[in-house]
C-alpha cells in the first residue's frame, strides 16, 4: 500500500518515497470528485449528509498532502521537489473546480436558507457562512469563460509562489564562504566560532564555513569586527534571488525579479475577475480589517507615533559609531554591530551573556511548565513516533483527566536543505469522526542555533522568543475544542488575528517569574542572576522604535504594492519600496538591496496584502496580556478565560467577538505602545 494513503496513522516519514506522491494525490482527488458527484445526487441536504462527508474528504486530502508539503520544506531534495511540484497544478485545479461548482454552492445555500440553519451550533453556522463567502471568492458567480480564466490563473499562481520560495531556498543554500584564518573573525564569540567550524567539518573542510542561514548571518552581522566581511555577508543576504550575482553564489542567481511581476499580475487578474479594484481588497475579504483605508490609517498612525523616536535612535547610533571608531557614515552592514556595542556600553548587557542560561532542554521544560500553569495541561515526550530527522522530537498534550488534547513534532535547528524562518503547520486538524474525536497534530519548525560539539544547543533570548511565538500558534491549533473541521484550530481564523496567540506567548519570555522556569546555566544550573535580569529588562525596549518602523516598512510596502499595482500612479516594485522607505525608514537602504526578492511572506506564503497582520494582532496580544499584568502572569482564572475564549474557539466565531468576550471590551492600542516604550 502507498504509505501516504494510510491516513489512519501519523505519517511514516522514514518510509515515504518521492514516487509515492503523485499516485497518492491522483487517487485521493479522483475519489473525492466521485464522492462529490454522489453527494449532489441527493434529493435534499443536511449537515450530516453534505457537510460532514465533505469535511472528512478535506481532512483526508490534507493528511495525504501535509507530509509531502512539509518534507519539501524541511528535507528538500531534487527528487522530492519534482514530484511535489507536479501536484501543485492538480491541487489548484481541484480546489478551483470545487469553489466554482454551482450545484455544490446551491447545496450550501439551501442549508443557509433553510429552517435547519437556526438549529445548527455556532461553529456549524460559521462553516456555512465561510463556505458561501469562499465560493464567491473562488469565482462561482463568473461566466464559464471567466471561470476558465480564473482557474488557469490560480494554477499559474500556485506554480509562481512555489518557484519564488524554491528560488529563495536555493539562493540561500548556495552562498558559502570558507575562512581559514581565524583572525578574520575577531569579535565573534566562541559559540559562533564553534558553530562555523562545525559547519566546515560537516563539509570535510578546514576552517570556518559561513552561510546565509540566520544563525550564521546574525552572528557575523552582530559581532564581526571585520567590516569588509560584514559588508560581504550583508550584500549576499540582501541580494538573494535577485539579478545581482554575488561571487560566493557560484552557479545561478535564482532571480525572482520577473517572478514577482508575474505574481502581482496574476493576483490583479484574480481581483478584477472577482469585481475588486485590487488584490488588497480580495485579501481583506477574509480579515478583521474592513477596508484598505482602515489598514493604511492604522499603519501610518503607528509610524507617526514612532518615527521621530526612530530618527533619534539612528542619530544616537551614528554619533556612537563616529565617536568610537571615527566612522563617518553608518552603513546597513554596520547597524547591528554598533547597536550591539552601544547596548553593551549603555546597559552593560549583550545577548551572548544569556546564551549559557538557555540550553534547549531547560527552555522546553520551562515552556511546558508555563502552559501547564496557564491552561492545566501536561506535555510529555513520546519516543514511539517516527520522525523525518534524528533531531526532531514528538510530544503529547494531555489535560487534567489524561485525555489527549493534541500532539506535535518539534524541529528546532537550522540545517542544510531546510527552508529558513520559523512556522507552525497542521499535520492533522481536530474534527468529529463518527463517535471519535480526531486529535490535532502540529508541525512546529524553527531554525535555531544547533548543538555544537559536546555542548547542548544554547539559545539567545531572541531565539527563545521565536520558539514561544511558534508554540503559541501550535496551542491555537492543538487546544481547540471545535469539532467542525473548517473552523477548528486556526482554520477559519481571520488572518489578521491569527498572530494573536503567537505574539501573546512571547510576553512570558520577559517576566521574572517565567524566566526562572525557562533558564538554567548549562553547566551549573544557575538561574539568570538578578543583576543580569535587571540589565536585560532595562534593555528590553532598546531601539524599539527602530524595530517598529522596520516592521511598518515591510507592512506598508506589501499593502501599498497590492493596493496600487497597475494603477496610473504605479511605477514599479522597487519604486514602491523606495517610496515607503522615504517616509518610514530612518537608515537609507544601499542601492544593491533587493530584499523584496526574498520576501517569502508576501510572494511565497499566505501574507499577500496581509503582512500588516503582525502589527494588527500585536495590538490584540499586548492588550490581552495586559489582563495578566493586572491579575498575575499565572492567574488561573485569566488563563482559563484566554483558553476558553481564544484558544479553544478556533475560527468558530469572529475574532473581534472572541476578543471582546475575553477582555470585556474592544481592543486598545495603548498596551502595545507601552510595551514598546513608546508611551
Amino acid at each position: 500500500m502507498n504509505p501516504l494513503l494510510n491516513t489512519d496513522a501519523l505519517p511514516a516519514f522514514r518510509h515515504l518515497q518521492s514516487e509515492n506522491i503523485v499516485p497518492a494525490i491522483e487517487q485521493v482527488l479522483k475519489e473525492n470528485k466521485l464522492q462529490i458527484e454522489r453527494l449532489l445526487q441527493q434529493d435534499s441536504y443536511s449537515w450530516a449528509n453534505l457537510i460532514v462527508p465533505l469535511q472528512q474528504m478535506d481532512s483526508r486530502l490534507s493528511r495525504v498532502w501535509s507530509p509531502v508539503r512539509h518534507l519539501n520544506s524541511v528535507m528538500n531534495n531534487e527528487r522530492w521537489r519534482k514530484q511535489h511540484d507536479k501536484c501543485l497544478a492538480m491541487l489548484s485545479s481541484y480546489h478551483t473546480e470545487l469553489s466554482q461548482n454551482k450545484a455544490l454552492f446551491n447545496a450550501y445555500k439551501s442549508l443557509y436558507d433553510s429552517e435547519q440553519f437556526d438549529t445548527y451550533n455556532t461553529a456549524q453556522k460559521q462553516c456555512i457562512r465561510h463556505a458561501l463567502r469562499d465560493f464567491e471568492l473562488g469565482g462561482v458567480a463568473l461566466e464559464a469563460d471567466k471561470q476558465k480564466r480564473f482557474k488557469e490563473i490560480k494554477e499559474l499562481l500556485s506554480q509562481l509562489t512555489n518557484t519564488f520560495s524554491q528560488n529563495v531556498m536555493d539562493a540561500t543554500k548556495q552562498w558559502k564562504k570558507l575562512i581559514t584564518d581565524k583572525n578574520e573573525l575577531t569579535g565573534l564569540p566562541d559559540f559562533a566560532l564553534d558553530m562555523l567550524n562545525q559547519n566546515a567539518k560537516a563539509k570535510n573542510k578546514t576552517g570556518y564555513l559561513l552561510g546565509l542561514d540566520f544563525p550564521s548571518f546574525n552572528a557575523v552581522m552582530t559581532y564581526a569586527d571585520n567590516r569588509s566581511l560584514r559588508k560581504e555577508v550583508y550584500l549576499g543576504y540582501v541580494t538573494r534571488a535577485s539579478e545581482i550575482k554575488d561571487k560566493n553564489a557560484k552557479n545561478k542567481c535564482f532571480d525572482n525579479t520577473e517572478v514577482i511581476k508575474d505574481i502581482l499580475e496574476a493576483r490583479l487578474v484574480i481581483a478584477e475577475l472577482l469585481g475588486y479594484k485590487n488584490y488588497a481588497e480580495v485579501s481583506l475579504a477574509k480579515k478583521m480589517a474592513n477596508s484598505t483605508e482602515e489598514v493604511l490609517t492604522f499603519l501610518n498612525d503607528l509610524n507617526n507615533k514612532s518615527h521621530a523616536k526612530a530618527v533619534e535612535e539612528f542619530e544616537e547610533l551614528t554619533a556612537f559609531a563616529k565617536e568610537t571608531h571615527a566612522l563617518e557614515k553608518l552603513q546597513a552592514w554596520d547597524s547591528a554591530y554598533y547597536a550591539e556595542k552601544l547596548k553593551n556600553k549603555r546597559y552593560q548587557f549583550s545577548q551572548q551573556e544569556l546564551k549559557p542560561y538557555f540550553p534547549a532542554s531547560t527552555v522546553l521544560k520551562g515552556l511546558f511548565e508555563i502552559v501547564s500553569r496557564l491552561y492545566g495541561i501536561d506535555i510529555k515526550e513520546n519516543n514511539t513516533i517516527e520522525t523525518w530527522h534524528d533531531d526532531v522530537l514528538f510530544f503529547d498534550i494531555v489535560d487534567a483527566d489524561n485525555t489527549l488534547r493534541g500532539q506535535f513534532y518539534l524541529d528546532l535547528y537550522s540545517r542544510e536543505n531546510k527552508q529558513g524562518g520559523a512556522w507552525m503547520d497542521e499535520c492533522v486538524s481536530r474534527m468529529q469522526v463518527n463517535e471519535h474525536i480526531q486529535a490535532p497534530v502540529a508541525y512546529l519548525v524553527c531554525n535555531l542555533t544547533p548543538p555544537v560539539g559536546d555542548k547542548p544547543a544554547l539559545f539567545d533570548h531572541n531565539e527563545v522568543t521565536t520558539l514561544f511565538h511558534e508554540f503559541g500558534h501550535g496551542l491555537h491549533h492543538m487546544l481547540t475544542q471545535v469539532n467542525e473541521y473548517d473552523v477548528s484550530g486556526i482554520n477559519g481564523v481571520e488572518w489578521d488575528a491569527v498572530e494573536l496567540p503567537s505574539q501573546f506567548m512571547e510576553n512570558w519570555c520577559w517576566q521574572k517569574e517565567s524566566l526562572e522556569l525557562i533558564s538554567g546555566h548549562y553547566v551549573s544550573g544557575e538561574k539568570i542572576p538578578e543583576k543580569l535580569f535587571t540589565k536585560m529588562l532595562s534593555a528590553k525596549n532598546y531601539r524599539a522604535a527602530s524595530n517598529m518602523v522596520r516592521q511598518l516598512e515591510l507592512a506598508l510596502f506589501d499593502f501599498e504594492l497590492y493596493t496600487n499595482y497597475a494603477t496610473p500612479g504605479y511605477e514599479g516594485v522597487q519604486q514602491t519600496l523606495d517610496a515607503v522607505r522615504a517616509r518610514v525608514t530612518v537608515q537609507p537602504a544601499v542601492a544593491e538591496n533587493r530584499f523584496q526578492n526574498s520576501f517569502s511572506h508576501i510572494f511565497g506564503g499566505g501574507y499577500a496584502a496581509g503582512y500588516y497582520s503582525y502589527k494588527w494582532a500585536e495590538v490584540l496580544s499586548a492588550d490581552a496580556f495586559s489582563m495578566f499584568e493586572e491579575n498575575g502572569i499565572f492567574d488561573k482564572k485569566t488563563g482559563k478565560a484566554f483558553l476558553n475564549n481564544i484558544l479553544e474557539k478556533g475560527g468558530s466565531e469572529p475574532a473581534a467577538i472572541l476578543f471582546k468576550k475575553f477582555r470585556g471590551r474592544e481592543p486598545d492600542s495603548d498596551a502595545l505602545l507601552r510595551h514598546c516604550g513608546l508611551k
